[in-house]
């Protein structure tokens, strides 16, 4: 695939569209969320064989629980069919499952298959494929300050050592680079309460296509873009010329 742009190396999606393009083909809003679980699918493939180290996927807001309950219970029954499918693809792909959020509150039915494929997938190395379920990014950050909170209160930590490093070791996404590239789809201009902390010099691709039209040709799109740009994290584009390699 040489004639493509090397790919970023963690990428995080604002899966966005799904109930609005299935009511603007008079289909019940689940009809869109499961045309989106064939985008998952079709994007998870192609990030893999992409070379992609880190897909961060937006699948299931703490806000989302406040959608009707028929609609967040077919959602449900959608991430466990997910679970069950792609067991095998996800284990002999190398692919290492990782989720940020409270899973906690999910039902078991999902929770107990999620849970073993975290584990089973745990040494996996070729790419992480993280689900952000039941998540927003305030309460991770009230999450992290907390557990800082913690290890001052107990000794264990001077509130002058307190720095970003601090901080991102604390958050649920430790241990992952935080995304080069955000896909937001669906044309919406904001970012959702989404890796809040992580997102701080993260290039920005939205398009107007909802979820269950994002398919390859299109992620390329997004790929293309981010490989046009300049990355200066703060620097001047002469900086950059100076020390290359380094943006």
């Amino acid at each position: 695939m040489a004639e493509f742009p090397a790919p970023p190396r963690s990428v995080a999606i604002i899966m966005d569209g799904n109930g609005r393009w299935a009511q603007e083909r008079g289909l019940p809003r689940i009809r869109g969320h499961e045309e989106g679980a064939v985008s998952v699918n079709e994007i998870v493939r192609h990030c893999r064989k992409r070379g992609v180290k880190a897909l961060t996927l937006y699948s299931f807001s703490t806000e989302n629980w406040r959608r009707p309950a028929d609609e967040v219970a077919g959602l449900m029954k959608l991430l466990q069919r997910y679970i069950f499918q792609e067991r095998d693809t996800i284990l002999s792909n190398g692919i290492q499952l990782r989720v940020i959020g409270q899973p906690e509150r999910l039902p078991v039915f999902v929770r107990t298959p999620l849970k073993l494929l975290v584990r089973d997938s745990a040494d996996n190395q070729d790419m992480v494929l993280c689900l952000a379920l039941s998540y927003g990014g305030r309460q991770e950050i009230v999450d992290a300050v907390q557990q800082i909170a913690r290890q001052v209160q107990s000794g264990r930590l001077q509130p002058d050592q307190i720095d970003e490093a601090l901080v991102s070791a604390n958050m649920q996404t430790r241990g992952m680079p935080d995304p080069d590239l955000l896909i937001r789809t669906s044309g919406e201009l904001r970012v959702s309460n989404f890796l809040l902390w992580q997102i701080a010099y993260t290039e920005l691709f939205v398009t107007e296509r909802a979820w269950p039209e994002f398919r390859t040709p299109q992620i390329e799109e997004a790929f293309a873009a981010y490989a046009s740009r300049e990355r200066r994290f703060g620097r001047t584009g002469q900086q950059l010329q100076a020390a290359p390699g380094q943006g």
